[in-house]
């Protein structure tokens, strides 16, 4: 896929519905500055804003992603099956949503136990010392796992794990 291309369609629609990239900005839910890297080319909109952009400039989702317009129409069972992907994949983000913000406030809960300790007095102290270290090391953990998560980094390594699982042969890719 050509990202540029994408980036020079996209332009090109936003332009001929009379857009201004603030206002595309505003009714897809992102940053004008988002819509500018898609343009440019040096992003791409994720599969939720792809199947939006199509239905808003009225054009097949194939289109897009090829970078150039066609005369065909998407067929309704490709259309079905593509929101049904985006749909799961907004699922996904939810369900990886909730775990980090479950891990955050274990990591908070983990560091009042640890400040508490300390005020007390008693985070050097027999097995109070050992309760403040674990209470310190799951913050730390905590902490490493949310700039994983937001940096991207997990979702890389699972995908790297996934193609090594379909090298191997391995037919159970979870």
């Amino acid at each position: 896929m050509d990202q540029k291309k994408v980036g020079g369609l996209l332009k090109t629609l936003r332009r001929e519905n009379n857009l201004t990239q603030e206002k595309l900005a505003e009714r897809l839910g992102v940053s004008a500055r988002t819509v500018s890297r898609w343009e440019t080319g040096t992003n791409l909109p994720d599969l939720d804003a792809l199947l939006e952009l199509a239905d808003l400039y009225c054009v097949d989702i194939r289109e897009l992603l090829d970078g150039e317009r066609k005369n065909e129409n998407m067929d309704k069972e490709t259309r079905e099956t593509m929101k049904k992907v985006a749909e799961y994949s907004g699922e996904e983000k939810k369900r990886l949503a909730k775990r980090m913000q479950l891990c955050f406030i274990a990591g908070v809960a983990a560091f009042g136990l640890y400040a508490a300790l300390d005020l007390c007095g008693v985070a050097d102290a027999g097995v109070w010392a050992k309760a403040a270290d674990c209470a310190l090391g799951f913050v730390l953990g905590s902490l490493i796992i949310g700039i994983l998560f937001t940096s991207g980094v997990l979702d890389r390594m699972r995908q790297t794990k996934l193609r090594l699982l379909r090298r191997a042969g391995n037919g159970s890719v979870d």
